[in-house]
């Protein structure tokens, strides 16, 4: 009888789960019922995310299950543009729910053997695809684009410097790193939290495009001039505002000419590789060092899942490994190098893999022939990747001269537009400003179910909200 109960209880939650997958598909429904933090602290119509001392209800636990999504953000809808993962894939959602079900650790081979045998089985041919011969290499899922960038500054100072990883940074002469001034913040971040400092992080100048100049001949043999030590090179495959492509190729000769590492953040660009029509625009990452890869991006599968990809065997052990007796055992009675968990900063790691090889093997061919190369040319013109940056011009401001007065009132204008946006809830576009330029939109399409009528309505929705300001 307690099961039976359980059983209709948990029927009920699906039913919630079903009914907000149909409305994401739904272009009737709102990409988001949008409140303000006070008032969802306040409560609303018998939502509190406040904690009791008691336990309450399963009914208003069903409720809450319930309001938990309606007052959320819908990121599978298909006119949701606002970041870099979108979309709500099926296959992959039920992939996530199984991982969930299973509730296991990726640390040992004892505690997740299949799911340790996916991971490497898949981590080897995401190598292939780059272009290592044999898929050889290394690699791991971690928590996400920045976590694997960090992963790959740290694997390049154990390659040049191991003894860093037992004395520290006093062991190793001042290091410098290198990245373009529209790299991913990542870069910087691991510059700081691994003991570089970010001034020892040299930004490089790109071009009207947004890629990489070079410059970087003349910045490393000044780096070098000032007693540095130049140790790795950042080339973005896909940069997070413009979608910009580095050229990997001429980096990667400059990189083998002064002996440094190449890595290539690969986070937002890296599914292109899985399309014969877009992949040359990362020709040479083959000759990478190691490759950030965010499948959860452009190929759509559920958050998080995001590879840090290295040509070299073993490094990723010898930097990380401490040899934690109570769980990385070596007389265990299988082969311990599926043990992967000592080659992780983490120690818990969550099951990644399993939605991403489930989606794999339901449907490659459709990342080949259909989500990656008709999205990327959705648009009218080419740009380098479906980031789109563009500005709206109130009427109001049309026929103000250029000068400061309307760049200050052009500034002012996308924030607004967001906000008006978001109390409709219709839509969802990000906006920024960047260097010289005031607040613009940048629109992103990695969604499949998104359209052309989709990107006409937010086009047509922006001039509705910003006609009278």
């Amino acid at each position: 009888l307690s099961f039976k109960i359980k059983a209709e209880k948990g029927q009920r939650v699906v039913e919630i789960l079903t009914s907000y997958i149909r409305k994401t598909f739904d272009r009737s429904t709102k990409v988001l019922d949008f409140h303000h933090p006070h008032q969802l602290l306040e409560g609303i119509e018998g939502f509190n995310l406040e904690l009791s001392d008691q336990p309450e209800s399963l009914e208003q636990i069903l409720v809450d299950c319930r309001d938990t999504l309606k007052y959320g953000v819908r990121t599978g809808h298909p006119r949701f543009f606002n970041q870099l993962s979108t979309g709500l894939d099926i296959v992959g959602l039920a992939g996530e729910w199984l991982t969930s079900t299973a509730n296991t650790n990726m640390f040992t081979y004892e505690i997740a053997p299949v799911f340790v045998l996916m991971e490497q089985l898949t981590l080897k041919k995401m190598r292939e695809i780059v272009g290592w011969p044999d898929g050889e290499g290394d690699g791991i899922f971690s928590p996400g684009g920045a976590i694997s960038n960090m992963y790959s500054v740290m694997i390049a100072r154990y390659k040049f410097f191991p003894e860093v990883k037992t004395k520290g940074m006093a062991a190793a002469p001042r290091l410098v790193l290198f990245t373009s001034e529209h790299s991913h913040y990542s870069i910087k971040k691991a510059s700081a939290a691994l003991g570089f400092g970010t001034e020892n992080l040299i930004l490089l100048n790109t071009d009207e495009r947004f890629v990489l100049l070079f410059n970087l001949p003349a910045q490393i043999i000044e780096a070098k001039r000032k007693g540095y030590v130049p140790l790795f090179v950042t080339a973005t495959a896909g940069t997070t505002v413009y979608g910009a492509f580095d050229p990997i190729n001429e980096i990667a000769d400059i990189c083998e000419k002064y002996n440094m590492w190449l890595h290539v953040d690969g986070a937002w660009g890296g599914g292109l590789l899985m399309s014969r029509k877009h992949r040359h625009k990362l020709n040479g990452v083959e000759r990478a060092n190691s490759v950030t890869w965010n499948p959860h991006k452009m190929m759509g599968v559920p958050l998080q899942c995001s590879a840090i990809l290295v040509r070299e065997r073993g490094l990723l052990q010898g930097c990380n490994s401490m040899c934690a007796g109570y769980l990385f055992q070596p007389d265990k009675q299988y082969d311990v190098t599926y043990d992967t968990g000592d080659k992780a900063i983490q120690c818990g790691r969550h099951v990644d893999i399993f939605k991403f090889w489930l989606m794999w093997k339901a449907k490659v061919c459709f990342y080949l022939q259909t989500l990656i190369t008709n999205v990327v040319p959705i648009f009218s013109y080419q740009p380098q990747h479906t980031n789109v940056c563009f500005w709206y011009i109130p009427p109001s401001l049309r026929s103000l001269p250029d000068g400061e007065e309307r760049r200050q009132r052009l500034h002012k204008v996308a924030p607004k537009i967001k906000a008006m946006m978001m109390e409709s809830g219709t839509t969802m576009v990000g906006y920024q400003p960047q260097g010289d330029k005031v607040n613009f939109f940048r629109m992103v399409i990695s969604n499949p179910a998104a359209t052309r009528s989709d990107i006409d309505f937010l086009v047509e929705e922006i001039e509705r909200l910003g006609h009278d300001l």
